[in-house]
């Protein structure tokens, strides 16, 4: 999963509100090998405003009407990418989803951890895969105080209520997809234990998704502030999460992560 970024603040640096630019990014990281696009308006960071709904819209609306064409005249980098890519929604307010869904969408990526059915509703009705993250709490605020009793133990009773919640809402089994949400909500021996225990999640039958680019977490182990400069951390952390069950990694650097991945199904595949 690539990331696409259509705002100025994002942690990583680097975002634009530009849909030449946009459109121009997702080609190029459809041709480094990205199976799904993930496009997003606001930040995630807590310490910047949040936006209003219509200027998140309207940031990414253009975007999500063109993407059928960031495709258009490319093959894939191999055999095995998805092609043509899909496309993934990020954005938490059902305000944003449910236009947004209309003009195009193949999965919404949830990160307010579904608190309520509305987002699942709107992937019910469009047929769309939900992508829901866990968390606690609102999205844009802070909550590194947080204190589990024991993390993967509340992470695996959390998805067993959001799953609940979006069956109830009408969403398939099949087109859920887990992420246990790498730094949000977390201290930094809570996400290196849930990259650790990462395989908990295999008893609910789903795609994990793992989040390990550029993470503060990968910053704190390494000592480096820059998120760019983690690219080595991100990498060390596919390749235990494909050795935990992960299938799916939301990554900045495509062409690296292209790399490793195909690196280690060699390597996977010749020891079998």
């Amino acid at each position: 999963m690539g990331i696409l970024n259509i705002n100025h603040d994002s942690f990583s640096g680097d975002g634009r509100v530009d849909q030449d630019w946009a459109v121009q990014k997702a080609r190029e990281l459809v041709r480094l090998g990205a199976d799904i696009i993930d496009v997003g308006g606001e930040s995630a960071r807590t310490n910047r405003e949040a936006i209003s709904p219509e200027e998140e819209l309207e940031r990414i609306a253009p975007f999500i009407k063109d993407f059928r064409e960031v495709s258009r005249d490319m093959a894939p980098r191999d055999e095995e990418q998805v092609f043509p890519p899909l496309l993934s929604l990020n954005t938490w307010r059902p305000e944003v989803a449910g236009p947004a869904l209309e003009l195009g969408g193949d999965i919404l990526n949830d990160m307010s951890g579904l608190p309520d059915e509305r987002n699942a509703a709107l992937c019910a009705r469009s047929g769309a895969a939900l992508l829901i993250m866990h968390t606690m709490g609102e999205p844009k605020v802070s909550h590194k105080h947080i204190q589990y009793r024991d993390v993967i133990v509340e992470m695996g009773e959390f998805f067993e209520d959001r799953i609940e919640r979006a069956l109830q809402a009408g969403v398939s089994r099949a087109a859920i997809i887990l992420d246990p949400g790498i730094d949000f909500a977390k201290q930094v021996q809570d996400n290196l234990r849930v990259y650790r225990e990462a395989a908990s999640l295999e008893r609910f039958g789903r795609p994990v998704l793992l989040p390990v680019s550029r993470k503060s977490v990968i910053g704190k182990v390494l000592g480096i502030t820059n998120p760019p400069d983690r690219d080595a951390g991100t990498a060390a952390c596919i390749v235990a999460g494909m050795r935990r069950g992960a299938g799916l990694f939301r990554v900045h650097n495509v062409d690296m992560a292209y790399r490793v991945i195909t690196t280690v199904h060699q390597i996977c595949e010749g020891a079998a």
